[in-house]
């Protein structure tokens, strides 16, 4: 019995060598405790889009015969990202090229008869008349076979346009064409999202006077969940433009942010806005010493020192000046004593 006598007083010794009210410490200075204003911050789903999307069109009609981009891929602006073939133009082609060696033909001929309608005239046995009419001849048929060849141009330029082209750098959002399908000039082979990327807010109406373009927003991670209840930082951003009209009881804003061009086109992000501003107490952080889970901090009165129970929120401040939100325990006016 006397021996669990001595350990029970040990332990209540050892327990009060612990308590916060007898701890010792070393302290220094002294902070006041007065009301701060910070933000009122709301968590929203914001949607990454691409400030532009082009998309890459066929430039003639004709069968896909090869399909070189798939979604996802990244593009650079001229590069070929499918391929269209139009039988009709490889006939044009032969076409053209037959009645441009007709036409060669008929140059050949006429210079021949101009050439010898000039001999006769040089030794007086011909006409000054039968040579103007061999060179008219000649001047039909030159002028005949370039525009052949520039019919054969044409045809030429219309099987290169069977390469769709991509027509900005970028990614690559949805292909709505398979190999083998019939399209026609002007449809869609691809659609790409050059950027830049940034962020699309839609908050209640209610919201919609706090909001103020130039603010600064809070990014949390990738996903839709939130950890332990709050919104985890990642990067920050701003409001670059808040759009007057409201929708369906919904004000849009736009958030520019750097740094999300490896985010899915139309993917949904946390982000926590200010809609408002509330008064805060705060101190630093190393005012805030915690004894077997709970938190104090030393405050001054005119008795002497003495630690104060007290119930801490979120990190507030801007800059490298933080404070730790006091949510119960203070007042305005403490005299907090830092060490």
């Amino acid at each position: 019995m006397k021996y669990m006598i001595r350990a029970v007083v040990q332990f209540a010794a050892a327990l009060a060598a612990t308590a916060p009210f007898v701890v010792s410490m070393s302290f220094a200075a002294e902070f006041l405790v007065q009301p701060l204003t910070v933000p009122e911050m709301k968590a929203v789903f914001g949607r990454v889009e691409s400030r532009i999307v082009v998309p890459g069109r066929a430039r003639i009609g004709g069968v896909v015969q090869d399909v070189r981009v798939g979604e996802g891929d990244q593009v650079s602006k001229g590069d070929v990202i499918a391929l269209i073939v139009d039988d009709k133009l490889a006939l044009q082609l032969r076409a053209a090229d037959a009645r441009l060696e007709a036409l060669n033909s008929q140059l050949a001929n006429a210079r021949l008869e101009l050439e010898r309608a000039e001999q006769l005239r040089a030794s007086g046995t011909g006409t000054q008349t039968r040579v103007d009419q061999a060179r008219t001849q000649f001047e039909v048929a030159t002028n005949q076979a370039a525009a052949a060849v520039a019919e054969k141009a044409v045809v030429e330029q219309s099987a290169k346009e069977g390469e769709v082209l991509a027509p900005a750098t970028g990614r690559v959002l949805t292909v709505p064409v398979t190999l083998g399908s019939v399209i026609m000039a002007g449809e869609d082979i691809a659609r790409i999202a050059p950027g830049p990327y940034y962020l699309r807010l839609s908050l209640p109406e209610r919201h919609a006077a706090e909001i103020v373009e130039g603010a600064e927003v809070v990014i949390g991670e990738r996903g839709l969940v939130q950890r332990a209840g709050e919104l985890e930082t990642v990067r920050s951003g701003r409001i670059s433009k808040v759009y007057p009209e409201i929708d369906e009881g919904r004000v849009i804003a736009d958030v520019e942010i750097e740094g999300i061009g490896d985010y899915f086109v139309n993917e949904r992000t946390l982000v926590s806005i200010p809609v408002g501003k509330r008064s805060a107490l705060a101190v630093p952080p190393e005012a805030v010493r915690t004894v077997h889970g709970v938190d104090y901090v030393r405050v001054a009165t005119a008795e002497g020192e003495m630690d104060v129970a007290v119930i801490l929120g979120e990190i507030v401040g801007d800059g490298d000046v933080k404070h730790v939100e006091v949510l119960s325990g203070l007042r305005v006016g403490d005299r907090v004593v830092l060490p």
